[in-house]
C-alpha cells in the first residue's frame, strides 16, 4: 500500500505548478509551504521535507489526516479552478507519518526554566514541544489518563487512529517533556500552586468540553445525550436502533457515523434551519455510511418516545421566519444533542485574576498572555470550537509568547 501511495504522491507533486504566490499556502491557517514541500519530495529529500512540515506545525501528521482540506490549501489550488487540485493532504501525510517516527531529538541544553502546560490537545501538544526545543523543562498536567484531548476523547477512532498519539507521546517523552496524567489543575493543585513551585510560565490548552445544554424540557430524561460525552466512550452508551441526532456540525457528524458502527440501524440528523456547518468532505461520508438528513426541524422537548419538533417556516430566501402550530413527534431510541461546547470553569474559579467572556472562553491579548501575569492561553479554551490546524497555528503564537515573557522577566 505505501509502494502504491509513494507513486501516486510523486504524481501529485509532479503536478504541482510551484506558483510564485501560491494560493494554497495562503488558505492553509499554518501556512505550510507547499511548493516548496512538493519539490524537496521531487528531489527525494524526504526528511528535509519532513523537518520542514515539522518545525512549521508539529501536529503535521495529523492534520494531513483531519484537515478541513477542501476549505484550505486544496480548496485554493489554482488547479482546481479547471480540474482537480493537488491533494497536497495526501503528500503531506506521507511525508510527516514517514519523518515522525525517523525524526532525531536535538541534543538541547536546558536553561534551567520550568513551564507547565495544562491539557494535552493539539495546542498543548504544540506549545510542550516547541518550549521543550527551546531549552525548557515542560511539565503537562492532564486531566485523564491518556493524552491527546479531542484527539484522543473527541475524533472517532476511523477519522484519526489513537496509534498517531501515542507516537507523539513516545517523541514528546524523547524531548524530556514529563506527563502527568489524571491531574486536575483546579482541584487539589490550582494556578497559584504552580507558581509557588517555581514554574516560570503556564499555559492553558483546556479546550471546550463542557457540552451546550439547548434549555428544552427532557434534556436529562435517560435516552438523551450529549455529542461530546458520547464520543469520549461510545461503548458505554446503549443507543438502541433508532437514533436522532440534533444539529449538522462536524461533531453531530462523528457522533452519527460512531452511532452507526456501534449497532444502530437508522440514524437521522436534524437542523432547524436549511444550512449544513459540517465539511462537505464529512457529509459525503456522513451520507454514504447511511445516515438521514432532516431540514426545518427545531427541537421543542423530548420525552421518552423521543424528539418533538416543531417545523420551520422559510421565506423566499430560506431564512426560518416562525414555525408551524402542530408539533412533530419522531419516534427514537436515543436522542443526541450536538450543537456547541463551552469551556469547564474549574481554572477560572480558583484562580482570582483569570478573566474570561461572556460565553467563558479565556481573554488573552495579541502575545497570548490571559488577564492572569504569566499564565497563557490558546486553542479551542480562547477561540471556541474550532480545527486543529487552528489551535496548532495560534499555540506557536502563545509558545512565542511565552519565551519572550520569561526571557524579559530574567533581564529585569
Amino acid at each position: 500500500r505505501k509502494n502504491r501511495m509513494k507513486l501516486h504522491i510523486i504524481d501529485e507533486a509532479e503536478r504541482c505548478l510551484k506558483c510564485k504566490k501560491p494560493l494554497c499556502q495562503q488558505g492553509c491557517p499554518i501556512h505550510t509551504p507547499i511548493p516548496q514541500i512538493t519539490q524537496l519530495l521531487l528531489e527525494n529529500r524526504l526528511m528535509e521535507a519532513g523537518e520542514i512540515l515539522f518545525a512549521n506545525n508539529p501536529m503535521s501528521a495529523v492534520c494531513s489526516t483531519v484537515c478541513n482540506h477542501e476549505n484550505q490549501c486544496e480548496g485554493h489550488c489554482v488547479l482546481g479552478r479547471k480540474s482537480s487540485p493537488i491533494h497536497f493532504s495526501s503528500i503531506e501525510n506521507f511525508i510527516s507519518d514517514s519523518y515522525l517516527d525517523r525524526m532525531e531529538v536535538p541534543k538541547i541544553e536546558k536553561n534551567g526554566k520550568k513551564v507547565a502546560v495544562i491539557g494535552s490537545g493539539p495546542a498543548g501538544i504544540t506549545v510542550a514541544i516547541k518550549l521543550a526545543l527551546a531549552g525548557y523543562k515542560v511539565t503537562i498536567f492532564e486531566e485523564r489518563s491518556k493524552i491527546g484531548g479531542m484527539l484522543q476523547y473527541g475524533i472517532p477512532e476511523f477519522r484519526l487512529s489513537k496509534s498517531m498519539i501515542d507516537r507523539y507521546k513516545k517523541k514528546m517523552e524523547e524531548l524530556g517533556i514529563r506527563i502527568r496524567p489524571n491531574t486536575v489543575i483546579g482541584s487539589a493543585i490550582v494556578i497559584d500552586n504552580l507558581f509557588r513551585d517555581g514554574y516560570s510560565s503556564v499555559f492553558v490548552g483546556t479546550g471546550v468540553w463542557r457540552p451546550k445544554a439547548i434549555g428544552i424540557k427532557g434534556e436529562s430524561l435517560g435516552n438523551a445525550y450529549f455529542g461530546i460525552d458520547y464520543l469520549r466512550r461510545p461503548e458505554a452508551h446503549q443507543l438502541g436502533e433508532k437514533v436522532a441526532v440534533i444539529g449538522m456540525g462536524n461533531v453531530a457528524m462523528d457522533v452519527a457515523r460512531t452511532a452507526l458502527r456501534h449497532g444502530a440501524k437508522e440514524v437521522t440528523l436534524y437542523a432547524r434551519g436549511k444550512r449544513i456547518s459540517a465539511s462537505s468532505q464529512e457529509v459525503s461520508y456522513t451520507k454514504l455510511e447511511g445516515a438521514d438528513f432532516v431540514f426545518g426541524k427545531a427541537i421543542e422537548s423530548i420525552n421518552e418516545a423521543g424528539p418533538m419538533f416543531k417545523t420551520s417556516i422559510f421565506d423566499e430566501n430560506n431564512k426560518v421566519i416562525g414555525y408551524e402550530e402542530k408539533l412533530d413527534q419522531v419516534e427514537a431510541d436515543s436522542v443526541i444533542i450536538c450543537v456547541s461546547q463551552a469551556p469547564k470553569n474549574k481554572l477560572v474559579l480558583t484562580t482570582d485574576q483569570l478573566k474570561t467572556t461572556e460565553k467563558g472562553l479565556l481573554l488573552t491579548d495579541e502575545n497570548c498572555m490571559t488577564t492572569h501575569e504569566g499564565v497563557f492561553a490558546a486553542g479551542d479554551v480562547v477561540q471556541g470550537a474550532n480545527t486543529v490546524v487552528h489551535a496548532v497555528e495560534e499555540a506557536k503564537r502563545a509558545a512565542e509568547g511565552m519565551i519572550r515573557y520569561m526571557e524579559r522577566e530574567e533581564n529585569e
